[in-house]
């Protein structure tokens, strides 16, 4: 029986073991370094807390991508806990799951994400609105205008991220809500960042889309939807969604190995052989037909066998950058801030999933309040509040070294400084470092092109996920990787573009039928 070695045990390797299985005879084992499944999409937990790091909306265009989540993770068919206490209407799956009864279901949830600056609250993304109106002033919104004006006559040739974000909001409302924020998440300001990032990510917004949307009667499923108003999410978070699919992989035949790292891959420049893992039992070789990755192409690049790369190509791999990540939880029994809107909420706390936090004075980049992800993600979420605080870094930054206690310290003194809570009022607290979570566009990337034809050359080796193609992929675009991955070796197609050409159309919407998804 053929083999497909599958490193990494995220969204994109599991996708592959489950479609191998599904419509293969090839028997796929996935190797994953450490003791958990998901990758950066895996829940932890906390004293009974789940953290969902950086947040991961489960919804997507790609109806195959949907079909899947709803097979593993079946809709909710009652309403959740929240709901039930609250009283308030839902839409449910006919026949679906009690979240009540069951834990495995997939919750419907209301997304509510805002922007924080000036200690106001602005609609994410920009839009405008009555509120972003009233709270920018006439004077401040008189220079957006002006400086929209001239980016609508005179654009800019889009050679980076400010001159495509200059042309598409104007200077004023560039330097207000994206200069800086962009430089916090990634170290760098727009102006050091290719275009291509804004491009994947933020195409469809616009001050032009604004006011079309102001005066527009479409209903907010015919608008951009890369922020959808509705989305799914697992009862506990998005690592359950990947430890279900393990055991689905598991229950079909194939192998999920963890605790066991790559030490090396066997074979030539044109074909792979096997791979040497090292597990708590020491070094084992494997047979390998096939091989997808999902590590980090740097590391890739050094466990290749020797000349399989040429040295240019293996520099570039060394020096791809990469942005870091600290999330801090927070529980505690009260807020400070409460919920001004007519969005019903325990606690009445704002009924924010995220809120990006654009203050010049606060190092924190957004704010998750987790009870709004899901009521589960807490142990008693009417008198407790499980908050997320995301900082951007690179390993070994002042950030990254850090004890915990004085990040912990310093992540309080922050929610404080902006009225949202009270020191008092916290009652727990917890800090995770997290690598590699965002792959960069720039420095040694712009040489990237020539990693990837390489890489190609090998003839049995697939490269997919978020960093198995320095992508900044979301989970659906890195599950689609692994499905046109599995098509062509299913089809025998040579040609890996298709592999490659996931989530680079231009153009991130997902206008995907919304409603009749939602009650399948």
């Amino acid at each position: 029986m053929p083999q497909a070695i599958i490193i990494g045990a995220g969204p994109a390797g599991l996708t592959a073991a489950y479609e191998l299985l599904k419509q293969t005879d090839i028997h796929p084992i996935v190797l994953e370094q450490e003791d958990f499944v998901g990758g950066i999409a895996r829940t932890m937990v906390h004293n009974g807390c789940h953290i969902d790091v950086g947040g991961h909306r489960f919804f997507s265009k790609a109806p195959r991508v949907m079909a899947l989540w709803k097979e593993l993770l079946p809709v909710q068919g009652a309403p959740s806990l929240d709901d039930r206490l609250l009283h308030r209407d839902c839409e449910l799956a006919q026949g679906g799951p009690d979240p009540e009864q069951t834990d495995r279901v997939m919750l419907l949830r209301t997304r509510l994400s805002r922007i924080r600056y000036l200690h106001h609250f602005f609609a994410y993304p920009v839009s405008l609105s009555g509120e972003t109106i009233q709270n920018l002033g006439l004077a401040r919104l008189f220079k957006v205008g002006i400086s929209y004006l001239h980016a609508c006559i005179r654009p800019r040739e889009e050679k980076s991220l400010e001159d495509f974000m200059v042309n598409r909001f104007g200077e004023e409302l560039y330097r207000m809500f994206f200069r800086d924020y962009t430089h916090k998440v990634w170290g760098r300001y727009p102006d050091a960042i290719d275009a291509d990032w804004g491009s994947q990510r933020i195409k469809g917004v616009s001050i032009r889309k604004a006011l079309a949307n102001l005066f527009s009667s479409k209903k907010t499923s015919e608008k951009e939807t890369s922020f959808i108003d509705r989305f799914l999410y697992p009862k506990y978070g998005p690592g359950q969604l990947w430890q279900t699919m393990r055991e689905e992989v598991e229950q079909m035949g194939g192998e999920v190995r963890l605790k066991s790292r790559v030490v090396r891959l066997l074979g030539t420049g044109k074909k792979l052989t096997g791979v040497v893992i090292e597990t708590p039992d020491g070094e084992v070789t494997l047979k390998a037909d096939y091989v997808f990755s999902s590590m980090p192409i740097a590391e890739l690049a050094d466990k290749l066998p020797d000349g399989a790369l040429s040295n240019k190509a293996k520099t570039t791999a060394e020096r791809l950058p990469y942005r870091d990540f600290i999330t801090v939880g927070i529980l505690a029994d009260k807020l400070s801030l409460t919920n001004e809107t007519n969005q019903p909420t325990l606690g009445n706390i704002p009924p924010d999933c995220w809120i990006y936090v654009q203050e010049p004075d606060i190092r924190m980049g957004r704010l998750q309040i987790f009870n709004n992800w899901s009521p589960y993600l807490v142990p008693d979420p009417a008198h407790q509040v499980w908050l997320g605080l995301e900082y951007f870094c690179s390993k070994g930054d002042a950030l990254w070294q850090m004890r915990d206690e004085d990040f912990i310290a310093m992540a309080i003194e922050e929610l404080t400084k902006m009225g949202i809570i009270q020191k008092e009022h916290v009652k727990d607290a917890v800090r995770y470092r997290i690598e590699k979570a965002y792959p960069a566009y720039f420095d040694a990337y712009e040489s990237f092109p020539t990693v990837r034809a390489e890489l190609d050359r090998i003839a049995n080796l697939y490269c997919i996920g978020r960093n198995g193609q320095h992508r900044y992929n979301n989970m659906d675009h890195s599950m689609m990787t692994a499905f046109e991955a599995v098509r062509n070796i299913k089809e025998h197609l040579p040609d890996k573009e298709n592999v490659w050409n996931v989530n680079t159309d231009k153009d991130y919407q997902e206008t995907q039928q919304r409603k009749d998804d939602q009650r399948k």
